[in-house]
């Protein structure tokens, strides 16, 4: 689709790579949010990792009209969101189109921005062995939920504390798990399978599951029933995504190209990262939409002060 004029200019004049320098610098300053004393033995900081679709509705109406079957991929992109559960803010996102494939392969743009000193929790769609290797060996670490017909062999099982089976735990043991998706290479570390007996999520037509998680880590020191609770946080981030997409106004597309695309989404993280400097909390509806009445000339400024200083007393 061609871009207009006036969106040509924008996205020719405005540089991405700087916003992300000022989500870096923004990020030096960001203090932990969250806290659970229960995983102050966890080494790594805790990042969720997912992805979620952005629509853009010009383009969708467009291909609907030669192709209404291409159009609901042609019209979204996908964005790659690595999201500190400490700091309650995304420290980075990667814009690749809708389909996960290639080089948009959820696991294959993780594969490329790892970090030393994280601890990454995902879903099934990240498993994969490469991925927990290469992870491994970017001095972190992981916890990922397996498929639940994913076929495992028990090389090593580990005996179960009360406090894991008050948490559900049914099984702690290391593992030599199946083959995925004709995997070239196997685990070259010792790869622990902690299952947790839970309640089916019901949708249309039957249970999304059958009621076990099956999650893989490198973890070998941490209790079982602390690799359920981390992996418990990992809805957080689908937290942030409606918060991204409903409070932020970030449900479609601005801007079909992409350098447009990137700039909306690191404006987006930069709004999340100045609201909780400023106020020390995770961002929230009530406090986005005071900050907005205040800089449209809605709320004067010391009913703003006083929203934060409201703020401030309920943390006291």
């Amino acid at each position: 689709m061609p871009r207009s004029a006036r969106e040509s200019e924008s996205t020719d004049v405005f540089q991405p790579e700087r916003l992300k320098e000022i989500i870096a610098e923004l990020g030096a300053q960001l203090q932990p949010i969250a806290r659970d004393p229960r995983l102050k033995d966890v080494r790594h900081a805790l990042t969720l990792v997912d992805g979620t679709l952005l629509k853009g509705l010009p383009v969708l109406v467009q291909a609907a009209l030669s192709d209404p079957r291409a159009a609901k991929y042609q019209a979204k992109v996908r964005l790659h969101t690595q999201f500190d559960w400490e700091r309650a803010v995304p420290i980075r996102i990667d814009v690749t189109e809708g389909i996960s494939r290639g080089k948009a392969d959820e696991r294959a743009v993780l594969g490329k921005a790892l970090q030393s000193g994280r601890c990454y929790v995902e879903d099934r769609g990240y498993a994969k062995f490469k991925l927990f290797n290469d992870i491994v060996a970017a001095a972190s670490s992981y916890v990922c939920r397996l498929r639940d017909n994913s076929r495992y062999e028990i090389e090593q099982q580990r005996p179960l504390a009360a406090e894991d089976v008050e948490a559900g735990v049914i099984l702690d043991a290391v593992v030599r798990l199946g083959e995925y998706e004709g995997a070239k290479e196997r685990p070259d570390h010792p790869l622990r399978l902690v299952v947790v007996k839970t309640t089916p999520h019901e949708k249309r037509g039957g249970p999304a599951s059958n009621g076990l998680l099956l999650i893989a880590t490198n973890f070998l020191d941490l209790p079982a029933w602390i690799i359920a609770l981390i992996y418990r946080y990992r809805w957080t981030i689908e937290v942030f995504f409606r918060f991204f997409k409903h409070v932020l106004g970030c449900r479609h597309l601005l801007s079909h190209d992409p350098v447009g695309i990137e700039i909306q989404t690191y404006c987006a993280i930069i709004a999340c990262m100045l609201i909780s400097l400023w106020t020390g909390r995770k961002p929230t509806l009530r406090t986005y939409e005071m900050i907005c009445h205040y800089f449209a000339g809605l709320a004067e400024e010391d009913e703003l002060l006083a929203h934060l200083a409201k703020l401030q007393k309920q943390d006291a």
